[in-house]
């Protein structure tokens, strides 16, 4: 039996960087500023680094860590990226139900980096993308969680199937929907919400979710909480997160960064940080699903994604759980609870 199982991307991570890299303000750009290098030039590189990524990964690596039995649903290619995707797995014993693509590669992104805080990712979507029903080995799906990071391309279409199987074998669901679940909109989705356990957005994806404008924040959850059954989790970036179980609203901000290198996987570190918080400390008496846990998986969440930017990759600072029992500076958070 596992503790949970994530479904969602795996990706081979290449990061870049050169002073050679510059930015250009112009209209041309959809942003407004555009990365640029000269044409034809040789361009030399200050630093290079290789890690592995995608949100089911990164999420998994997160419950290992707290101790978790845990399990990764994913495809990738048969090629030296999908190697280090399994090998890195294994490292964290973390069970990798891996299908293996003979054709396609395994998802690629490229991070450019003109600065601490400024960079461009190309990405290639590779093999995880196109998961099929028929890579998920269900039969061996025996866990009491189920935690889905963004699923795109073709595999957007297993979040239906994978809800009705968590739903039949009363799995806990914990989702963190990509653009192709959120495209859907809450008519789409109203089904699937109606089972979600935890529902994780930015706050630009719950606004967008709900259409309201992101500064209203109450209106949002209460829109939503009409259609998810469980917790709504919205992120904010460096301002912090909101939480609603339907009748609270809990608000913090954020861990003070003892450095900052990069924030590659943050938000799937607070994510994956949050639901192991509610995993870890079991079923409660009574009262709303995980109310009375809420403020410890806000706490671990953003310890979580604090910690991952200290470092440079999605995967390198992750908080083990002796890390986040043991250190001193994860033990005050400042955790406000407000009627909705």
């Amino acid at each position: 039996m596992f503790d949970i199982v994530t479904f969602g991307s795996a990706t081979r991570d290449l990061f870049l960087k050169s002073k050679d890299f510059k930015t250009l303000k112009s209209k041309k750009f959809i942003t407004g500023q555009g990365l640029c290098f000269n044409l034809g030039s040789k361009i030399y590189l200050d630093d290079l680094f290789f890690a592995t990524g995608g949100g089911g990964t990164n999420a998994a690596v997160t419950f290992a860590g707290q101790g978790l039995k845990t399990a990764c649903v994913g495809r990738v290619g048969n090629d030296p990226g999908g190697k280090a995707i399994l090998e890195e797995l294994e490292k964290f014993k973390i069970r990798g139900l891996i299908s293996e693509d003979k054709k396609i590669k395994t998802a690629y992104s490229i991070v450019l980096s003109v600065s601490r805080k400024e960079r461009t990712i190309l990405v290639y979507s590779g093999a995880c993308h196109y998961l099929t029903l028929e890579d998920i080995p269900f039969n061996q799906l025996k866990t009491k969680w189920i935690y889905i990071a963004g699923l795109s391309g073709d595999s957007a279409k297993l979040l239906l199937p994978i809800i009705n199987f968590a739903k039949k074998n009363k799995i806990k669901v914990a989702l963190n929907p990509g653009a192709g679940q959120l495209a859907l909109g809450l008519r789409g989705l109203k089904n699937i919400l109606a089972t979600v356990d935890v529902l994780i957005l930015n706050q630009e994806e719950g606004a967008k979710l709900a259409g309201l404008p992101f500064e209203k924040e109450k209106e949002i959850f209460r829109k939503l909480d009409k259609y998810v059954k469980g917790i709504v989790v919205m992120t904010k970036g460096p301002k912090g997160v909101v939480v609603s179980d339907g009748k609270y609203i809990y608000s913090a901000g954020t861990f003070k960064e003892r450095r900052y290198i990069d924030r590659t996987g943050a938000g799937d570190a607070f994510g994956s940080g949050f639901v192991s918080g509610l995993v870890k400390v079991g079923q409660p008496k009574a009262g709303r699903p995980w109310a009375e846990k809420i403020e410890e998986a806000i706490r671990l969440g953003s310890a979580n994604g604090t910690a991952v930017v200290e470092e440079l990759g999605a995967k390198n600072g992750l908080l083990t759980k002796n890390r986040y029992e043991k250190e001193a500076r994860w033990k005050k958070f400042k955790i406000t609870k407000n009627k909705l």
